[in-house]
């Protein structure tokens, strides 16, 4: 087996493990141990450095991948790669920091009141930021150097760890508030520093600088690359914006939200593996100018995402309400179903039309992508300043899938118009009525079919057992649904092996 194929595999792993470390400790340890303002107080922080180690990063990761082949001779010489990406990162980072410093009074002017808790901690936002920043420097350089197993599992699973063990303790009443919130800011130290150690221990980086190596026209093109990935980080983050404007009405807000995002979240899981995967091939499809096989894999990509993302929509929402009443204090929190539904939708979307994103910045047009992104960060901070005082908490996740849809309406009519890139197709509308059918049949089922189950009681087994007998029906009807349209030949292999295997 490969390099590639093992490090995939492990990371696959990893992957795995902590979507379910983080299942069990937001579900039933965090609404446990925690108050909504503590869950505010911590999602808020984490939030806050990634947007702004997303912005300190100043493009480096995106430069990495793209620049590593050029910097790298064959005699494993990189020139001092190692060394350049220290220090862009710095540089964004004194900037950052300037910038918190400078605006540091009216930050916290728009906290005091309502948030005074997120007042307190606001000094650990910086040291929070330099190490998301540094510790995905890293293992962005152990992924070209393709030892990515590692650095993956860390920030997966050692951080969840890390972050569990602090909640264990704080919830239990064997630390102050003070050091929970220092232990769970020094898990992400932590994971900094292992990812280093790792990077040293592959002995392939040099921090010696070849200031020779660095001609002008390469300057050139990495200063505008980076420039425009520094603006491309806002759309990736744009989310982030929701739980930082929500707690400017009350941290508890902030806190409700978590847990609501999480669950929407997961219709997202499935396009981290579908577009690591397709994202190389397409690149090379996009530097060749083969259009019709560019639109070939992106109508391929856009139709299985929607079909993956709408059904495992429609499953969550059917589950919402055994899901509330499993967790601790699920019916604290279950004001964020709201969220779940338009947040979901909103995910719904991404995960359709993120590989335009993609190609376009495959594209020698990727310089327009600066224009998008503009759009899609002011609409985002416009709409949560809007919406949130009029829907609260569903106004947040409003705000975001308003934001993706006057993203993606331009975004996608340029490719076509300028690349002749269409994401389309007919198969994809037969998805959209089924999802709609499906709504409808539910719809239908709390009319005529759930009143059948109250005479079972109220409890949480009656919930339950209809859970399960509805989960398995719907999941019947949508897979002879998906058999009668054939929505692709891949999806139509796909579930006659699951056939074939049942026998």
């Amino acid at each position: 087996m490969g390099v590639i194929a093992k490090q995939s595999i492990r990371g696959a792993i990893a992957n795995y493990l902590g979507v379910i470390i983080g299942a069990i400790t937001t579900f039933f340890v965090v609404t446990d141990l925690l108050t909504q303002e503590e869950i505010g107080l911590t999602r808020v922080m984490v939030d806050a450095a990634m947007l702004f180690s997303g912005l300190a990063q100043l493009g480096t990761n995106a430069s990495i991948l793209k620049f590593y082949p050029r910097f790298c001779d064959p005699d494993s010489r990189d020139h001092g790669f190692f060394g350049w990406t220290l220090i862009l990162p710095f540089l964004g980072f004194l900037i950052i920091a300037a910038l918190f410093f400078l605006f540091k009074e009216s930050i916290i002017g728009f906290y005091a009141e309502k948030s005074p808790l997120l007042v307190n901690y606001a000094y650990l936002v910086l040291p929070l930021t330099f190490f998301m920043l540094y510790m995905t420097v890293f293992e962005t350089n152990a992924s070209v150097l393709l030892h990515i197993a590692l650095p993956k599992f860390v920030r997966e699973v050692v951080i969840r760890l890390l972050n569990l063990v602090a909640y264990l303790l704080y919830g239990h009443h064997l630390i102050s508030l003070d050091l929970f919130v220092i232990l769970f800011c020094s898990s992400y130290a932590i994971a900094t520093v292992i990812n280093f150690c790792y990077l040293l221990t592959l002995r392939r980086i040099s921090f010696k600088l070849d200031w020779q190596f660095i001609n002008k026209s390469l300057f050139r093109q990495v200063a505008t690359y980076t420039l425009v990935m520094t603006a491309a980080v806002l759309a990736g983050n744009v989310k982030l914006f929701n739980t930082i404007f929500l707690a400017h009405q009350t941290l508890a807000l902030a806190g409700i939200y978590t847990i609501a995002n999480y669950i929407a979240n997961v219709i997202e899981i499935p396009y981290r593996s579908l577009g690591a995967i397709s994202s190389p091939v397409i690149s090379q499809a996009v530097a060749n100018n083969d259009l019709h096989e560019v639109n070939r894999l992106g109508q391929q990509v856009s139709l299985h995402q929607l079909l993956v993302a709408s059904m495992l929509l429609f499953f969550i929402w059917i589950n919402l309400e055994p899901l509330f009443a499993i967790i601790p204090n699920g019916q604290e929190y279950i004001s964020g179903i709201g969220v779940v539904l338009f947040l979901g939708i909103a995910n719904i979307l991404n995960s359709t039309f993120c590989i335009a994103t993609n190609i376009l910045n495959f594209s020698k047009q990727y310089a327009f992508s600066l224009l998008f992104i503009v759009l899609l960060t002011a609409s985002a901070i416009l709409l949560n300043l809007w919406l949130i005082p009029r829907w609260s908490l569903t106004g947040s996740a409003c705000a975001t899938l308003f934001a993706y849809i006057i993203y993606f309406i331009p975004l996608l009519t340029f490719l076509w118009r300028r690349l002749g890139v269409t994401l389309f197709s007919t198969k994809q509308l037969w998805i959209v009525l089924l999802t709609l059918c499906l709504f409808g049949l539910n719809f239908l089922w709390g009319w005529l079919l759930s009143p059948l189950f109250t005479h079972l009681g109220s409890g949480l087994l009656p919930t339950l057992l209809q859970a399960l007998i509805r989960t398995l029906f719907f999941a019947i009807i949508a897979y002879l649904a998906i058999r009668r349209l054939h929505i692709s030949p891949e999806v139509d292999v796909l579930l006659s092996k699951l056939q074939l295997s049942k026998r």
